[in-house]
C-alpha cells in the first residue's frame, strides 16, 4: 500500500514556515537509536497482525447482527489512504462524522484511531497527534527508514457524539493503537512526549 501515499505539496521548509504550532522540536542528540524505533514497530506490528488476522467472528441469526459492533469487522487497513496532511486543503462541505485512522502503510502499523463529527475539518486545529506523527516520522528519516503515514476515514459513524466515542475505545482497545493515550503504558510509547522517551 505505500504506493498509495500522496507527499505533501509543500516542501519540508514550507511546511516548517506554515502554521506548525503542534511542531515537534527535540534536543539534539536524543534521537532514537534505528534497532530500538524497529524493535518498538515489530511488537506494535505483531500484535495488530494477529488481531487481524484472528478468527472470524461466528455469525448468528440475523437477528443477532443488528447489535453487532463495527468494531469486530472494520479493517483500518483496507480505507482508502489520504495524506496526513489532508486537512490542509480546500474542501466545499464540513464532512461526516466518522471514525478516522493513521496508518504507516509501510509496516502495516494502525498509530491512531480517532472520531469526528466533521472529517474535514477535525485536524484544521490543535490535535496532539499531528505532533506525534512528526516525530515518528522524523525518527525514521533520520535513520533512512521507509515511512508512509496517512489517514483514512470510516464514513459511517454515527452522528451521536456519545455512540462515536464508544465505538472509538472499542477500536482503541481492538489495536491498541500506540499513538491513544489508553494505550501508552502497554507500548511505552516513544513519540508522545515532550522528548524521545524509550
Amino acid at each position: 500500500m505505500a504506493s498509495d501515499y500522496q507527499p505533501s505539496l509543500l516542501s519540508e521548509t514550507d511546511l516548517r514556515a506554515a502554521d506548525l504550532s503542534w511542531a515537534y522540536n527535540r534536543p539534539a542528540g536524543s534521537a532514537m537509536p534505528a534497532a530500538e524505533l524497529q524493535g518498538w514497530k515489530q511488537r506494535v506490528v505483531q500484535f495488530q497482525a494477529a488481531v487481524r488476522s484472528g478468527p472470524a467472528i461466528a455469525q448468528g441469526s440475523p437477528f443477532d447482527l443488528t447489535d453487532a459492533s463495527p468494531a469486530t469487522t472494520l479493517d483500518p487497513f483496507i480505507l482508502p489512504p489520504q495524506n496526513a496532511e489532508f486537512w490542509r486543503g480546500q474542501f466545499q462541505e464540513s464532512g461526516v462524522p466518522a471514525l478516522y485512522f493513521v496508518v504507516d502503510h509501510e509496516a502495516d502499523l494502525l498509530l491512531y484511531v480517532g472520531e469526528t463529527v466533521k472529517s474535514n475539518q477535525r485536524w484544521k486545529g490543535v490535535h496532539d497527534c499531528k505532533r506525534y506523527i512528526l516525530s515518528y516520522v522524523e525518527a525514521h528519516r533520520g535513520h533512512g527508514l521507509a515511512v508512509a503515514v496517512n489517514i483514512g476515514f470510516w464514513p459511517h459513524a454515527k452522528r451521536d457524539r456519545k455512540a462515536r466515542q464508544s465505538l472509538e475505545l472499542e477500536l482503541i482497545q481492538r489495536w491498541r493503537s500506540p499513538f491513544n493515550k489508553e494505550n501508552w503504558a502497554t507500548w511505552s510509547t516513544p513519540f508522545v512526549g515532550g522528548k524521545l522517551e524509550a
